[in-house]
This record gives C-alpha cells, sequence and structure tokens, in this order.
C-alpha cells in the first residue's frame, strides 16, 4: 500500500506570480568560487598522491595508503566542525581549513619517507573536512530558503566540476611537468581563494559571520530520527558509490569503463541540479525511495560487465539514482532543520558520504576477491534494495 506523505509543502514556496528571490548574490558567487578553487586542489592531487609514493618505492600499500587516511581524518573532521565552528565562527573556520589543505600540498615533494606522507594527508584531510562543511552550511545561510535546494544543487554541480576536468588534469601535468610543478599548483590555488572568505558579507554574509557561533545544534531528541533516517538511506546509497568508483575501472575494459564513469557524474550532477529545485518547491523526503530503486537498478545493470552497452547504461540510471539521493537527503534534512542545525546537519551528511564510500571500497575489495566483479555488483545492487523501506519510512 502506498502511503502519501501528509505533510504540506515548505511554507516559504512562493506564490504563483511572485517573483523568486535572486539566487546568486555576491556572497553565494564568492562560496562557488571557494569551493571551486578547494576541489580544485584537492582533485588535483587525488590521483598524484599515490603516483608520487609509487616513485618513491613505497609500495602497493604506500600509495593506497594516503588516501585512505585522508578520508578518515576527514570524516573526524567532519563531525568536529560544527563544534569548531560555534566557537571559531565559520569565516575563521574557513580560512583555517583552507590552509590545512593548501599549504601542506606545497611540501609534498620533498616528503620523502611513508610516515611523511601520511601526515601531510592527515592535515590535508582536515583541511578538506573543514571546507566542504564550512561552505556547506554557509551557503545553505546565504541562499535565499526559497531557492535553498537549488543552490546547493549548483553547489554540487560546482563540487564536481574538478572531479571530471582536474582530477585527470593532475596525472597529466605529473607526467609532463613533473610533481613539484603540480604539488605547488595546488597549494597555490587553495590559498588563493583564502582572501575572498571575509569579502562574504552583505545581508548573507553577515547571517553567515554570526551564525557560526550561535550553537552546533544537535541531531537527538524528539526530531532526531526525522533528521536522522535520510542521512542513514543516502549512506547506503554511498556505499555503492564507493564499490563503483573502486572496481568499475577493473571490471571492464577502460574502452567501457570511461564512458560509463563519465555517463554516472554526468547524470549525477544533473540530477543532483534539477533534483535540488523540485526540493524547493515540495517535500525533498518523498524523492528518497525513488532514488534508492534507481540506483540499485543500475548498479544491477552493471553486473552485466560483459555487456559494454548495458554497463553504460547502467551506470547513467546509477548516476540519476544517486544524484536524486544527494539532494532528496541533504534537503529533507533540512527542511526538518532548525537554522542552528544546518551545520550539524551538513557535517553528519558528508560524514554519511565518506563513511559509505570507505565501506564500498573495503567491503567492495572483499566481495571481488571471493566471487569476482558482476556478483560483487549483484549483491551491491540488491544490499542498495533492502534500504527502499528504510526510504519510505523517511517521507513520514
Amino acid at each position: 500500500m502506498t502511503t502519501i506523505s501528509t505533510r504540506p509543502a515548505p511554507a516559504d514556496t512562493p506564490a504563483p506570480g511572485r517573483a523568486r528571490p535572486r539566487l546568486l548574490t555576491a556572497a553565494v558567487l564568492r562560496l562557488y568560487l571557494l569551493d571551486l578553487a578547494a576541489m580544485s586542489g584537492f582533485y588535483l592531487l587525488l590521483s598524484v598522491v599515490p603516483m608520487l609514493a609509487a616513485e618513491r618505492g613505497m609500495g602497493g600499500l604506500g600509495a593506497g595508503l594516503p588516501t585512505g587516511v585522508l578520508m578518515f581524518a576527514s570524516v573526524a573532521a567532519e563531525l568536529a566542525t560544527p563544534w569548531l565552528a560555534a566557537r571559531l565562527g565559520y569565516r575563521r573556520l574557513l580560512v583555517l581549513g583552507l590552509v590545512l589543505l593548501g599549504a601542506p600540498a606545497a611540501v609534498l615533494p620533498a616528503v620523502t619517507g611513508l610516515g611523511g606522507l601520511i601526515a601531510v594527508s592527515v592535515v590535508r584531510g582536515l583541511g578538506f573536512a573543514i571546507v566542504v562543511v564550512a561552505v556547506g552550511t554557509m551557503v545553505t545561510w546565504a541562499v535565499p530558503e526559497q531557492r535553498r535546494g537549488e543552490g546547493l544543487g549548483l553547489l554540487g554541480v560546482v563540487a564536481m566540476l574538478p572531479a571530471v576536468v582536474v582530477l585527470p588534469l593532475g596525472v597529466w601535468l605529473a607526467h609532463r611537468v613533473g610533481f613539484v610543478v603540480v604539488c605547488v599548483a595546488a597549494a597555490v590555488v587553495v590559498l588563493a581563494a583564502a582572501p575572498l572568505v571575509p569579502a562574504v558579507r552583505g545581508a548573507a554574509g553577515d547571517t553567515v559571520g554570526s551564525a557560526g557561533s550561535a550553537g552546533a545544534g544537535h541531531l537527538t531528541g524528539p526530531g532526531g530520527p526525522a533528521l536522522l533516517r535520510p542521512v542513514v538511506v543516502f549512506g547506503v546509497t554511498a556505499v555503492a558509490s564507493g564499490v563503483v568508483v573502486a572496481f568499475l575501472p577493473t571490471a571492464v575494459a577502460a574502452a567501457v569503463a570511461v564512458p560509463a564513469l563519465f555517463a554516472q557524474s554526468a547524470a549525477a550532477t544533473a540530477v543532483r541540479w534539477l533534483a535540488g529545485r523540485y526540493c524547493d518547491r515540495r517535500p525533498a523526503a518523498g524523492l528518497l525511495a525513488p532514488a534508492v530503486v534507481l540506483t540499485g537498478a543500475g548498479m544491477a545493470l552493471a553486473a552485466c560487465t560483459g555487456r559494454p552497452a548495458v554497463v553504460v547504461a547502467g551506470m547513467a540510471v546509477f548516476g540519476a539514482g544517486f544524484g536524486l539521493a544527494q539532494a532528496a537527503s541533504l534537503n529533507a534534512m533540512l527542511q526538518r532543520a532548525r537554522p542552528g542545525q544546518y551545520g550539524t546537519v551538513n557535517a553528519a551528511w558528508n560524514a554519511a558520504y565518506d563513511v559509505g564510500w570507505g565501506a564500498g571500497s573495503v567491503g567492495g575489495g572483499a566481495l571481488v576477491a571471493a566471487a569476482g566483479h558482476p556478483t560483487a555488483f549483484a549483491v551491491t545492487a540488491a544490499v542498495t534494495l533492502l534500504a527502499v523501506p528504510a526510504a519510505r519510512r523517511a517521507r513520514r
């Protein structure tokens, strides 16, 4: 039996004929530029650091460990960011995050041992987490509430562009001009964004600056389950995403993996923005169940590794589902949260993303080793679809 949600549409939905408030204010544009610079510096080195470790004879463990440590440090810092913001304010904290993410990149070429590489990765992971949570929270406050879903969807587009363009560019540059140039460029790109932070002013900027010290908020209490259910559902889809990113390139030929991953990224980016616009007019939690179904269906199609067209189509379906899950979960939490909880909501959502991605990489690796890629993908699809009842409950 289909459950009909009785939750009304957001109260701030503009009446027919009423002009919608401006989305791209100076404060919002500066925050988008900040995020673009930070993500560019992050993705520029994401594949370069393992290459650097391998070149210096650190072996397979040395090549993979820095990235794993970076993500672990990111999760820890994401959960602590609202607490830090309550004491420092989001502007000061964002400057600190940019420095922690950017400055250590410049010293990477001088690092010779695995311990030093891990230390640099930990510091950069802390900075990365602070930046993504701080920018997400500041955008949540800076955009007009009537267009918050669209504004966050555009932030997702901005964050994905470096993954599509800068990630392969870093590898290409490392081969052509060397590690020193790439590492210094990553540091410069990130640190050059720091002067933009004090300029995030105006009405939205004043709110951003003061709200960070008003308290971090909590996701516990009488309304806690309503806030936590969407992020748990999203975490399940993030596990599937971790499996895709880690193991699709080894499951099929490069001629199939490249268009499949592009289709996944393009679909996720487009659908996240469109779903954000939808969430400005309707309760976002209603999209969670379709998101899980699409994600699981795409994963099931990807299990047909011997059929290239099916794999590419499956990745497009998967990307649409994952982009829908991203927008639906974050907006569902924000629609139910108080302004003082926005920082904690963004922290919990980003932590679920990173934990799910890591769990998918580890769990998927065990499945691939035991049963092969098609079985691993099929099992992941089945586990993902088990979250449909939870997604339906999250609508209430």
